[in-house]
């Protein structure tokens, strides 16, 4: 059975960092992209950053630069380095996974309904 895991969440003050890890178990972990969603009390969960199987990343607007997906297939751990960090970024963050199709195509999305693997969230508190 497919398992993610988060780690590294924590209280930080404004312009710190954060890493945070995604621990894959039950999958082959090659063949899943992984995206990382937040969310913000009385906010929708947001796209935040992916890696798709291939090690291509995506960003949400207001973290590029700051954040950097990445992956480790030998540790079916997948990560999002997070620099620079401003209150707004205050959330419960979330990574999810979804595999290759069967013809090995993979089609990145910012949606949070296509992918259904996902952790249990990792608290990230920013304050100013």
């Amino acid at each position: 059975q497919a398992q993610l895991v988060e780690s590294g969440g924590g209280l930080v003050q404004a312009g710190n960092s954060l890493r945070l890890s995604c621990a894959a178990s039950g999958l082959t972990f090659s063949d899943y992209g992984v995206a990382w969603f937040r969310q913000a009390p009385g906010l929708e969960r947001e796209f935040v950053a992916a890696i798709t199987p291939l090690g291509n990343p995506y960003y949400l607007h207001s973290v590029e630069g700051r954040f950097t997906v990445s992956r480790d297939n030998a540790e079916s751990t997948a990560f999002l380095q997070m620099n620079s960090l401003r209150p707004e970024d205050t959330g419960a963050y979330y990574c999810a996974a979804r595999k290759k199709d069967r013809g090995g195509a993979y089609v990145h999305s910012r949606s949070s309904s296509y992918y259904p693997y996902w952790g249990q969230g990792a608290q990230v508190t920013v304050s100013s």
